[in-house]
This record gives structure tokens, C-alpha cells and sequence, in this order.
């Protein structure tokens, strides 16, 4: 019975729990199914276009958590803002979003424009890759690029909009914006990519075509949802009527979210300085690491859930003053978490054989994907755990501490672990993967210690009384 108390929570928990994170996991699983789809269109065109794209998507990973790190950082705030009822703080708090978006977009299509080629070609100027016409890879490369280029804008401003929704408890509508997005995705990748019904054959730049525009019709219901409720989401009303944010507020979010943000941003360098790793290995090891990641993402759609679901529980109760009630919560999603995800892993290993036959690729290529498919199984329940314990320590503002043990731990460890294993081992790209992934078996202990000391429980908005809108 004091397992059961400390553990698995009541009826009203788990009806919380469902009601928030029930639109989250089908956002991700419609995003990553059909980025599965997506993938195997393009890979229908070859192995080059698949990784030509892919090496392009590694870039724009790095804007994506760019944004999501420092639109995280200001939603310590909103979510503790929200927690009180304080429109008026949420409000300064998405004009935030919006500058720290609009910024960062113009910082990256400027980079991108200038140094994109450059910095595309990193994953495929190596030895291994002395036998191909690096000259037709620059021009799928670039048929891809230049259209992408259009969509980081109406992707930055959602996630402006779409996070300080979830932080008021509105998951259901950015849900449905996203998934409308995905099906607009998916049906003008089949007509351009293929040039079906009389559509031009696009190839790659027809899979750019139809992510942009996938971008602006999500973009559209968001942003028209939520002005149309402003009745219902006090925060948009007079958001733009006037562009002050208060200096203290910009100053504590800088504080406490500049960490999260350089987080991010070095976190998605590392990932790519271990995806350029991988490509030292060879084009099977691309394509092959490319379809392992891709569903890993589709069986991980439950854990991205409950680490958003984790950062708006814990993150309100915080910001009601009571850090007792937010550890025993955070104590349950834990739990939670780490049991669902021996199932996932469960399903991703005995589905390991079958994913890479989906794809048009060689033999070689499904081989080694299928064996890295197993090993990823293996490892989500730890990966999962790991996850939400950084989501948790976040949301007290514990942002240094979350810099240490995510991006610094993956810069000293993961990264240079890849690095070694790739150019000094005769490992295959197979259990190369293997031990870089059981390197974060010692960032989940450092999480289990840093969860029970406890001084992750802080509350950062001002205490007392709300704010009028």
C-alpha cells in the first residue's frame, strides 16, 4: 500500500495525466509516423537523396532546438504563471517568445544562406566517402535547402503560440493544428515527390514544397484559434497593442533561460558532431543510422509527451508554492514513465526486423539498421527516465544544473566517445550505437541523485498576489 501511495497515484492523477498528455502523444505519433512516411519517400528516390536530406534536416535540427530551448526558458516562467492565473505575466512572457523567435530566425536563414553548402558537406568530405560525385549530393542538398529555408519562420512563431497554449492546458487544439499540418505534409510530398495526378516530379525539393506549406497552414489555426478565444486565453488579448516587456522580467528569464537555451543549441551541435561521427563510417552508416533515428522517433512518442507533460505538472505546482506536492508528482510521472516505456522497447525490438523492409535501400542498409533497431529497444526505458528526470529538474528554474547534465555531459562524454569509437575501433556503425547510447547509463545515475537532493523544487515567478491583466 505505501508503494502504491508513493508510486502509482489515484483516479484523479491519472485522469490529470491523461487529459493533458492524451493530445501530446497523438501530436507526436501522427508527426513521427508520418516522418516515417516521409522518409520512405524520399528514400524511394535512393540512398544519396535519403541522406542528402537527412544531413540538411541534421541543420535545422539545430535552429529547431534553438527555438525549443529558449522558448523553453521563458515557459519556466509561463507555466508558473499560469499556475496562478497571472495573464498579465504570461502575456510579457509570450511577447518574449516572439522576439526571442523572430531573432533566432533571422540569425539562422542568415547563416544558412551564406554557409549552407559548407556546412552540408561536413557529413560527406571524408574518407569514406572518397568514391562519390560529392557534386550531385551538393545538388540535392541544394534543391532541399533553398525551400526549407522559407519554413523556419511559421514554425518559430508556433512554437510561440502552441507553447504558451499548452502551458494554459490547451493541448487539444495544437494537437489538431499539427496533425493538420502533417496530412497536408504527407499528401503534397506523394503528389510533388512522385508527380502524381499531374503534378510536376519534384524529387527532394517536392518533399521541401510540401513541409513548408505543411508549416504555414499549422501557423494559420493556431494563430486564428487562439485570437478567436481571446475571451478564453486572457494572455493574447492586447499582445500586440504594445510591445513592452519588463526589463526584470526580461533579465530573469535570460538568467534562468540562457542555460536552457545554450542547452539546446550546444546539445544539437553535439548530435551533429556525433552524426558526422557516423558518416566517417560510410554512406550504409547514414542511411542506416537515418532509419534508426526516424523510428526511434516514433516509438519515443510517449516519452516527448511526458517530458512536456512534466514540465507544466510540476512546473504549476510549483508555482503555487507547494514543492512537497510537486516532488510527489514528479515522483509518479517518473514511474509512470519508466513502465510504459518497458513496453515501447518491447514493440520497437520485435518490430526491428520489419521497419527497414519498408525502405527502398540495399540489403547491407536494413541489415544494420535492424540491429541498431534492437539495441535502441533496449535502451528507451533508460532514455525515457533520463528525459523526464531533465524535464523535472527544469522546471524549478534549475537551469545550470540541466546545462551540466545534458549538454555538457553529452560534449564530455557522448560526443568524444562517438568520435573514438568511429575513427579508432574497428567497430561497425552497429555497436558503435550501442555504446553511445549506454553512455547515458551514467547520466540517469547523476539524474537519480540530483532528483532526491531535492533543490530542484523552486518556485522563480514572484510570490503573492496575481497580477491584473
Amino acid at each position: 500500500m505505501k508503494f502504491i501511495q508513493k508510486y502509482i497515484g489515484d483516479k484523479a492523477f491519472y485522469k490529470m495525466l491523461f487529459i493533458l498528455v492524451f493530445p501530446l502523444i497523438i501530436q507526436q505519433g501522427v508527426t513521427n509516423l508520418v516522418n516515417l512516411l516521409d522518409n520512405m519517400m524520399v528514400g524511394a528516390l535512393g540512398t544519396a537523396q535519403m541522406t542528402s536530406v537527412a544531413a540538411v534536416n541534421q541543420l535545422i535540427f539545430v535552429f529547431n532546438l534553438t527555438i525549443f530551448g529558449g522558448i523553453s526558458g521563458a515557459s519556466i516562467f509561463g507555466a508558473q504563471f499560469a499556475g496562478v492565473g497571472d495573464d498579465k505575466g504570461l502575456r510579457e512572457t509570450f511577447r518574449f517568445k516572439m522576439y526571442f523567435s523572430l531573432a533566432v530566425t533571422a540569425l539562422a536563414m542568415t547563416v544558412f544562406w551564406l554557409w549552407g553548402d559548407r556546412l552540408v558537406m561536413l557529413f560527406f568530405n571524408n574518407e569514406a566517402n572518397r568514391d562519390l560525385d560529392l557534386s550531385v549530393l551538393l545538388g540535392y542538398t541544394r534543391d532541399y535547402f533553398g525551400v526549407m529555408l522559407l519554413g523556419l519562420l511559421p514554425f518559430a512563431v508556433v512554437q510561440a503560440y502552441a507553447g504558451t497554449l499548452r502551458e494554459t492546458g490547451e493541448t487539444f487544439v495544437p494537437m489538431v493544428a499539427s496533425v493538420t499540418a502533417i496530412f497536408v505534409n504527407l499528401g503534397f510530398n506523394y503528389l510533388l515527390i512522385f508527380g502524381h495526378f499531374g503534378f510536376p516530379r519534384l524529387g527532394v525539393r517536392g518533399a521541401a514544397i510540401a513541409t513548408v506549406l505543411s508549416r504555414y497552414v499549422e501557423l494559420l489555426i493556431v494563430v486564428l484559434y487562439t485570437h478567436l478565444r481571446s475571451s478564453r486565453f486572457g494572455f493574447i488579448r492586447g499582445a500586440y497593442r504594445s510591445l513592452y516587456v519588463p526589463a526584470h522580467l526580461v533579465r530573469d528569464i535570460a538568467v534562468t533561460g540562457s542555460p536552457l537555451m545554450f542547452n539546446e543549441v550546444l546539445w544539437s551541435l553535439a548530435m551533429t558532431s556525433i552524426t558526422h561521427s557516423y558518416s566517417t563510417l560510410g554512406m550504409t552508416a547514414m542511411a542506416a543510422a537515418n532509419i534508426t533515428s526516424t523510428a526511434w522517433n516514433l516509438f519515443c512518442i510517449i516519452m516527448f509527451a511526458m517530458g512536456t507533460a512534466v514540465s507544466i505538472i510540476v512546473g504549476r505546482e510549483l508555482g503555487r508554492g507547494n514543492p512537497d506536492g510537486a516532488k510527489d508528482l514528479a515522483r509518479k510521472l517518473l514511474f509512470v514513465t519508466f513502465a510504459v516505456h518497458i513496453v515501447m522497447g518491447a514493440l520497437l525490438v520485435s518490430c526491428a526486423r520489419l521497419i527497414p523492409m519498408l525502405y527502398n535501400t540495399e540489403q547491407i542498409v536494413k541489415d544494420t539498421a535492424a540491429t541498431m533497431l534492437i539495441f535502441a529497444g533496449l535502451m528507451i526505458p533508460m532514455h525515457a527516465l533520463v528525459h523526464c528526470i531533465y524535464f523535472t529538474i527544469r522546471s524549478g528554474g534549475k537551469t545550470v544544473v540541466t546545462f551540466l547534465f545534458d549538454c555538457v555531459f553529452t560534449w564530455v562524454v557522448t560526443a568524444p566517445l562517438a568520435y573514438l569509437l568511429c575513427h579508432f575501433t574497428p567497430l561497425s556503425i552497429a555497436y558503435v550505437y550501442l555504446f553511445v547510447q549506454l553512455s547515458d547509463a551514467l547520466k540517469l545515475l547523476i539524474g537519480i541523485v540530483l532528483l532526491k537532493r531535492g533543490s530542484w523544487a523552486n518556485t522563480v515567478i514572484p510570490t503573492g498576489e496575481k497580477q491584473q491583466a
